[in-house]
């Protein structure tokens, strides 16, 4: 870990913190919610052990990275307009791109819309959906699952945070990592994200160091940035009227858990598995199901990630 380097990169009126190591081919990961570039830490030491520059930011409004007060300053494109500006600045014209929830809805997007900048795409949990041109994405889970699914009780600015006040922050860190029921999270507004169970053990992936790490630095940030990426995805359904019906065009491997909450939503399967995706992502080469393994699959399961991602991008070198 210690090497790692660790610098700020000025990129669309923001500074970002970003982790990198290796040389050679470049690979930009994304991380999710409510994570860090160190969610990436195995993948950055074992993939540029085989010649890889690696690149591992703390995306807008996370960690050391700048977070912007304005929650209308979270959407897509001004997260693409951070990573683009990010490679510019590092002088480098494509990337292999990987990315996990909220880093897999980014990866999408860049993809479908800054496809010159994308040699291939690992991506992970979340899966591509096409925009609805009749209704958002909120409104589609509200329809499904009601106000408290986790991402409509995510929409009210500040009552997370409310909510997230009453618990220490290490141990809402433990209660996202170590989740793994598979059903939709719905939490009532009385019962609150603490009433979420707690894991009485560590898995032997995560460590107390790992906690600590993320804990300390949402401590001294506080969730509101992470969470302004829920906020304005209503305002992405707006602003991205013109580009329905695009297709994602670069080489594509999809990687999910079969405990992952993305798999086991009505209709997520067969639409992975039986044509629905690859029709929407022509160049789909590989879908990997992962067996017994939950949501945070680049943390829960590294050397096999690790070696999903080389074994595919090791084609387009």
């Amino acid at each position: 870990m210690e090497k790692i380097e660790h610098t700020t990169v000025a990129t669309n009126g923001i500074n970002m913190h970003i982790a990198s190591i290796g040389t050679g081919p470049a690979i930009l990961f994304l991380h999710g919610f409510p994570e860090l570039w160190y969610s990436w830490r195995h993948q950055l030491l074992s993939l540029s052990s085989l010649g890889y520059r690696c690149i591992a930011p703390d995306l807008r409004g996370y960690g050391d990275t700048d977070a912007p007060k304005n929650s209308r300053e979270y959407t897509v494109f001004h997260i693409l307009g951070d990573l683009v500006g990010l490679i510019d600045s590092l002088g480098i014209d494509k990337v292999f791109l990987v990315g996990h929830d909220w880093g897999a809805m980014v990866a999408w997007y860049f993809c479908m819309l800054r496809p010159d900048r994308i040699k291939s795409l690992v991506n992970m949990s979340v899966v591509f959906q096409p925009r609805n041109p009749h209704k958002s994405f909120v409104q589609i889970s509200r329809d499904l699952f009601g106000d408290d699914y986790y991402i409509c009780r995510f929409q009210e600015p500040g009552q997370a945070e409310e909510d997230f006040a009453q618990m220490d922050t290490a141990r809402i860190i433990r209660k996202f990592l170590t989740s793994r029921n598979p059903k939709p999270p719905c939490i009532p507004k009385e019962v609150g994200f603490r009433g979420l169970p707690d894991s009485p053990n560590l898995p032997s992936w995560l460590s107390e160091n790992d906690i600590n790490y993320y804990a300390g630095k949402f401590n001294q940030t506080g969730f509101t940035g992470g969470l302004n990426y829920y906020r304005c995805l209503d305002l992405n359904w707006e602003l991205t009227a013109a580009f329905t019906g695009l297709q994602i065009e670069v080489p594509v491997k999809f990687i999910v858990g079969e405990l992952d909450i993305t798999y086991n939503m009505p209709g997520a399967q067969d639409y992975i598995t039986k044509g629905g995706l690859k029709k929407h992502v022509p160049f789909l080469q590989e879908v990997v199901i992962m067996e017994g393994a939950a949501h945070f699959i680049n943390q829960e399961k590294p050397e096999e990630v690790s070696a999903h991602i080389y074994d595919f991008i090791k084609k387009f070198n």
